[in-house]
């Protein structure tokens, strides 16, 4: 998305703050959401229901029998698949959830879980090896996170080289896909290398128990993961959703502008 479609869609952002009496009635919910959550937060004022395009992330752990044309009937306007992880490992349901969204028509895009125990190069290779440049994708997708998890690589790099890392992935990308690819990020991960770091690429963030404008240091955001225990019809199991910052013509826009 150019940059003028994100000031835009930031800006819509910004004047969901404006407070009335029914905006205060309703800061215990987020009845307004398009899904119901089993886990449902209290984000205040700006809770995700208050945002009109909404989307959701798939993974193996979601399984591969989900029926497509009632999520986008459900109102899903975008979907981030996991596509590979490290510079060897493909999510096993990813040609499935690929070929499942783009039947339906949803716009979508891979996204990249990084390793910190191979290079950027043979990542970025790898990602591009697996995931096809086509019509209806959204930009790729550079899935940042401290993974704790890991029974075979524990580093922990600087923030200095972690950056590094990630400007020779994204390069990589990049020239293949001929987009800038979005960032996502954890709270945690984000304090500890990339506060003021990567304004010109756009971020999607994780923030489940509060709105990221209150634990995402100076970061503007087109993208929120609200919760992972949403309910999405068409699919079973609980389901992580997530909301776009600006308005659905601003939806609209970015999505045009992604394809051009």
């Amino acid at each position: 998305m150019p940059r003028p479609l994100l000031v835009l869609a930031l800006t819509a952002l910004m004047a969901t703050s404006c407070t009335s009496t029914s905006d205060l009635m309703d800061t215990a919910s987020i009845s307004g959401t398009k899904f119901k959550d089993n886990d449902p937060q209290n984000f205040g004022r700006n809770h995700p229901g208050r945002h009109e395009v909404h989307g959701i992330d798939l993974s193996k752990w979601n399984g591969t029998d989900i029926d497509w044309q009632t999520v986008k009937k459900s109102g899903v306007a975008f979907v981030f698949i996991k596509g590979t992880e490290g510079k060897d490992r493909i999510d096993p349901a990813f040609s499935t959830h690929w070929r499942g969204a783009a039947n339906a028509g949803i716009p979508h895009a891979a996204y990249h879980f990084y390793y910190f125990c191979s290079t950027p190069e043979d990542q970025a290779d790898w990602f591009i090896a697996n995931v096809p440049k086509e019509a209806n994708m959204l930009p790729p997708v550079l899935d940042m996170e401290w993974n704790h998890a890991s029974p075979t690589c524990k580093l922990k790099p600087d923030a200095a080289t972690v950056r590094d890392l990630m400007r020779r992935f994204i390069a990589r990308i990049e020239a293949h896909y001929g987009r800038k690819p979005i960032i996502y990020t954890s709270v945690d991960f984000h304090r500890d290398n990339l506060v003021g770091a990567f304004n010109d690429y756009h971020f999607w963030v994780r923030s489940v128990a509060a709105h990221p404008s209150e634990i995402y240091t100076n970061r503007e955001w087109a993208f929120w993961q609200y919760t992972a225990t949403g309910v999405v019809p068409g699919i079973k199991g609980e389901t992580d959703i997530n909301v776009f910052a600006g308005s659905a013509k601003n939806w609209n826009s970015w999505v045009t502008a992604a394809n051009d």
